[in-house]
């Protein structure tokens, strides 16, 4: 069903960037728009970006079809 497209190196940066985001929500500025950190940890968690698909990129080492 979903084809894989984001690479080691990506998802780690994302799910690190992701709850860095979602941190801020509870500590430092305390903004909602921390929870703009779910696109990036969702996107490392299921190591599928729909971006990347519509742009035809791909990080992973393995050829997306």
């Amino acid at each position: 069903m979903f084809r894989t497209n984001v690479g080691s190196v990506d998802r780690i940066l994302r799910v690190v960037v992701g709850l860095a985001l979602i941190a801020i929500v509870f500590v430092g500025p305390q903004t909602p728009w921390g929870w703009i950190g779910l696109i990036p940890l969702a996107t490392g968690l299921f190591r599928m970006c729909p971006a990347y698909r519509l742009l035809g990129l791909n990080t992973c080492g393995t050829k997306a079809v």
